[in-house]
């Protein structure tokens, strides 16, 4: 499978700005659908952004105007650069990599993202 490294989480106050990355590893022929998701503790894992192969971005309403996804092709990248961070962005953030409609998605290992005064 597809191999994930998040990096760029952090400590930052409200209103500060991070950018996170996530770099693939292994066989990557095309991709059918990448994306962040992000989980607060005791909370469900949720849908922060995707950018799919053809290029359509989507965005959760908590974030549309703060956070732009991104994707470098040729470093097997992918990135989300968050602005104007709020406390309820609080989370792990998990990159999410699916290679085709037939084959099982991979996941990164996660980065902590804290927002605090």
């Amino acid at each position: 499978q597809v191999q994930l490294v998040e990096s760029g989480g952090g400590l930052v106050q409200p209103g500060g700005s991070l950018r996170l990355s996530c770099v693939a590893s292994g066989s990557i022929e095309s991709i059918y659908v990448m994306g962040w998701y992000r989980q607060a503790p005791g909370k469900q894992r949720e849908l922060v952004a995707t950018i799919r192969g053809g290029g359509n971005i989507f965005y959760t309403d908590s974030v549309k105007g703060r956070f732009t996804i991104s994707r470098d092709n040729a470093k097997k990248s992918l990135y989300l650069q968050m602005n104007s961070l709020k406390p309820e962005d609080t989370a792990v953030y998990y990159c999410y990599f699916r290679v085709s409609v037939a084959s099982t998605g991979s996941w990164g290992q996660g980065t902590q993202v804290t927002v605090s005064s």
